[in-house]
């Protein structure tokens, strides 16, 4: 039977994903070309005041207008998404990288190690997470590096839940059994029988924790608190020039909806994976 274009799904290396999930990508692959060549691609330079008017109307010459000094939008936030990506993509990647690690160890080494860990993990999970970064940031720093570091710290609980969840299941599987009473050691079983059993999820619970960054930067931002001028990520960008609301300028609008695209797109392709990537037992 012949499909209906809007109900074809793309093939690729034996998975089916469905156009919503391909829309979404492209435009995640989209913000991450723009984060990558972003000294390259602004037609200005992002600190230099290049119009007359604060909260100019977009233009031939300024396609988003310009902020309240006179810089160009579309710089801004050309530039704005290395920082936004960048610092989110960093602080996932070190929260999901130890609260995996740490979640298989506690599944496989039980015990006092796991009551211990899994103990200190629900006590950081019942610390709001905005309430920790405003207290965290605004004693050490908003440095990048704190930053990353702060994002990463707040996001390593949940992770560890989710990642210990699935490795308990895991390890009472038959061939984690046999492995171990051949004599493996702990790391062999984290490495070898543990992690490829439980990778798919974790790499689906990956973008959401993304998500969540993303928006806890753009908050911290938006609240004076994240990154720090002359460097502005999406937030800061949105607290700079929250005044043009009343001018009806494009300068508070623009950064928002590069902030919605991102993670409104990274939700709607994890909701559309093939469900043998979403699913362990699939």
């Amino acid at each position: 039977m012949k499909q209906t274009a809007t109900t074809m799904s793309a093939h690729r290396f034996g998975y089916t994903f469905s156009p919503i999930g391909m829309i979404a990508l492209a435009v995640i692959l989209f913000w991450a070309f723009v984060a990558a060549f972003a000294p390259h691609l602004v037609p200005y330079s992002p600190g230099k005041i290049v119009d007359t008017d604060f909260f100019g109307p977009i233009s031939s010459k300024f396609w988003l207008g310009s902020d309240y000094l006179g810089r160009d939008m579309l710089s801004r936030i050309i530039m704005g998404a290395r920082y936004t990506l960048g610092v989110s993509l960093a602080g996932v990647l070190i929260a999901t990288t130890s609260g995996v690690v740490l979640g298989m160890a506690a599944a496989v080494i039980g015990g006092w190690f796991d009551t211990l860990l899994s103990r200190f993990m629900d006590a950081m999970l019942s610390i709001p997470s905005k309430l920790f970064g405003l207290v965290v940031v605004a004693a050490v720093g908003s440095s990048l590096p704190a930053l990353i570091l702060t994002l990463a710290f707040i996001y390593t609980p949940g992770s560890f839940r989710f990642a210990r969840a699935l490795a308990v299941n895991v390890n009472t599987m038959d061939f984690v059994a046999v492995a171990r009473i051949r004599g493996e050691s702990t790391l062999y079983l984290v490495c070898a029988e543990i992690l490829p059993n439980i990778i798919r999820p974790v790499l689906a619970d990956f973008g959401i924790r993304f998500v969540f960054i993303v928006l806890l930067l753009s908050g911290l931002s938006f609240l004076g608190l994240g990154v720090q001028p002359p460097l502005a990520d999406w937030g800061a960008l949105v607290h700079e020039n929250i005044q043009s609301l009343s001018y009806a300028s494009a300068a508070v609008i623009a950064p928002s909806l590069a902030i919605a695209s991102l993670t409104i797109s990274v939700n709607l392709l994890i909701d559309n994976l093939p469900r043998k990537i979403r699913d362990r037992s699939a």
